[in-house]
């Protein structure tokens, strides 16, 4: 047991919790000195309280995260000592079985922490000087927060030391919008996360065209409960309280138009409470002729930025997601919407993570519809009706992902859906359903292909998380790809001339030739014309997990393979030219790209099996 710790704690203020000593297994447990120190640097003067005063306060100007640091100094250090931080503040330190998934090595406690990070991440020399400094990011979340100290590692931690609480100013700010295609194409779906109920206050959004007079669109209110989860650890150590999540849909808007907005909730003692401001650039009407720019891409997790791990990951465990996530951020003018397809947070039910994932993607989605589609690890969990019997979502079964986006499908449970953008028409199947011919989606399936109007949509897009299609380093089943209903699914992409057709889940970046029936049908490599008689199969699932390896065997469909962060971008530049590009996720360098060029009559022409059945009386 060490004797001695101080725990400082420095933002625009200063922190500091003299020595600790634990004698049981809970945050109770924990005897404190009696008084502690605050400095307040912004106010250059001190207070001495008892640890039962006030909070230290964070967003005092209306910011929803702020960075602060932890100084270590202890006179015994050991090498696996961890400091962790908790939300809500008052946690329970006591050991629980783990729930293990591959590649994570969580804390063994039964309130699994927001984060933490080793003792020694700051300073090699921690275990000669007993000195630390440790700086930690914190977003609000609708909680209070503490810090706490621990030896004995991961796998048998022992906590030394908690400090007071550390909360936002206001806990329950609306935060996070990410925005959306609406079931039309005039409608934008506006979703935030708050900790306002519907018996605590009305929420809305407040918006119109920049500069001139707004309006306000009321929003529906969701949430849910622990038994919603379908297993551990959701329902478990990794269960938090999401708070409400909001939606409102912003109706008849005019096409390429700059709108501003934010969100609101009215008290029932008539105040308000307000976001900051936002603004987002209304979709074209279908089929307009203009320049339109489409990112693709799955799998990319979250990070954090102060370089700690969370309950779900050790280190290094999505490396790649904040280089997307930036080079998104940089590039951002040149992207009109997103599609991220599947396998988003790797949350695997710490429901924790959501939020952090969408503060890290709110400077991207409360600007550019943001849209999802369902992955193994948003969906599965046995017994659950999920087409894959594993528990790859950590007990979340489908829930979070639902809940936390919309997608304009007719029941997010079953999580497939339709949207057209300007010359674009997508159709997003869910991989973690039934697929194969007969199933419901796959009835869906056929029913939004043969939707397209080819003349004002001429570019038909088909996505899913699994590889439905071609994938050189996925065999499965002694097929490249999912092998069941892949026949079936073929029929239909021919059927209806699909041009490309993209998938998530293999980490790594792969492009195909135009092909059918496991053969090429075009010799070209970088530009392809005229008519549509095959479709080109693209892996994009290296937005940020860990990277997959290609396997050495070559494929004679395959064109170009790498294994290196990335995401793809469609640029349409009018009915007859489409670019392809993937571009690097560390500094938007393109790695691979090519060019469609065609025209409608192209569309239109009969290729094998991709015309329909004629009789001579026709």
């Amino acid at each position: 047991m060490k004797s001695f710790l101080s725990l400082k704690v420095s933002l625009i203020l200063l922190l500091l919790v003299h020595c600790v000593v634990v004698h049981g297994d809970g945050i109770d447990d924990v005897q404190p000195l009696s008084k502690i120190a605050i400095h307040r640097a912004l106010f250059a003067f001190h207070v001495n309280a008892s640890l039962k005063a006030e909070p230290v306060l964070l967003g005092t100007k209306g910011e929803d995260f702020q960075w602060i640091t932890v100084a270590l100094e202890c006179p015994d250090p050991l090498e696996d000592d961890w400091v962790a931080v908790f939300s809500p503040a008052k946690f329970n330190s006591s050991t629980c079985p783990p729930v293990v998934f591959p590649g994570q090595d969580a804390p063994h406690l039964c309130s699994a922490p927001i984060k933490y990070k080793f003792a020694n991440d700051s300073n090699a020399e921690y275990t000669k000087t007993g000195k630390a400094s440790l700086k930690f990011r914190l977003i609000n979340q609708r909680a209070d927060f503490s810090i706490a100290l621990f030896s004995g590692g991961l796998s048998n931690p022992k906590l030394l030391a908690v400090s007071n609480t550390v909360t936002f100013t206001n806990p329950k700010a609306p935060v996070y919008p990410r925005l959306s295609q609406g079931k039309s194409w005039n409608e934008m779906a506006v979703t935030w996360t708050s900790g306002y109920n519907i018996i605590d206050a009305v929420p809305f959004v407040e918006w119109g065209f920049k500069g001139e007079s707004q309006t306000q669109s009321p929003a529906g209110t969701l949430t849910f409960h622990r038994e919603a989860m379908c297993g551990p650890p959701a329902r478990t150590i990794g269960w938090r309280d999401p708070g409400y999540i909001h939606t409102s849909f912003l109706k008849d808007l005019w096409p390429n138009s700059l709108y501003t907005y934010k969100l609101g909730h009215r008290l029932f003692n008539g105040s308000y409470i307000w976001s900051k401001s936002y603004y987002f650039k209304s979709s074209p009407y279908p089929g307009q002729d203009s320049l339109q720019r489409v990112v693709i891409f799955g799998d990319m997790g979250k990070a954090e930025r102060d370089g700690s791990n969370d309950s779900n990951e050790d280190t290094n465990y999505q490396p790649g997601s904040l280089n997307t996530t930036d080079q998104l951020i940089k590039d951002l003018d040149n992207i009109d919407i997103i599609f991220h397809i599947g396998d988003i947070t790797y949350a695997n039910g710490y429901i924790s993570q959501w939020d952090q994932f969408t503060s890290q993607v709110e400077p991207i989605a409360s600007t550019i519809p943001y849209m999802i589609a369902s992955g193994n690890h948003e969906r599965d969990v046995p017994g659950t009706g999920s087409f894959f019997e594993t528990n790859d979502s950590g007990g979340e079964c489908g829930v979070l992902a639902e809940t936390m986006f919309y997608v304009p499908a007719e029941n997010r449970a079953k999580f497939w859906y339709s949207t057209d953008y300007g010359m674009f028409h997508f159709c997003i199947a869910d991989s973690e359903h039934d697929w194969r011919e007969g199933s419901e989606q796959y009835k869906f399936i056929e029913k939004c292909l043969a939707s397209a109007d080819r003349q004002k949509q001429p570019w038909l897009i088909f996505a899913a998380h699994r590889v439905l299609g071609y994938s050189s380093a996925y065999w499965k089943d002694g097929s490249f790809g999912e092998s069941m209903g892949k026949d079936s699914l073929q029929k239909l992409w021919q059927k209806y001339k699909v041009d490309i057709a993209f998938y998530g889940h293999v980490h790594n970046y792969e492009r195909t030739c135009p092909i059918y029936q496991n053969r090429c049908v075009n010799s070209e490599k970088s530009h392809y014309s005229g008519t549509v008689n095959g479709t080109i199969h693209i892996v994009v699932g290296a937005g940020g997990y860990r990277l997959n390896s290609h396997i050495p065997l070559q494929t004679n469909w395959s064109i170009y393979k790498v294994s290196d962060f990335g995401f793809g971008k469609l640029t349409a530049f009018n009915h007859s030219s489409l670019l392809f590009e993937y571009k690097r996720s560390s500094d938007g360098e393109i790695y691979d790209s090519f060019t469609i060029s065609r025209d409608y009559r192209d569309v239109l022409a009969c290729v094998h099996d991709g015309c329909e059945p004629t009789t001579l009386a026709t």
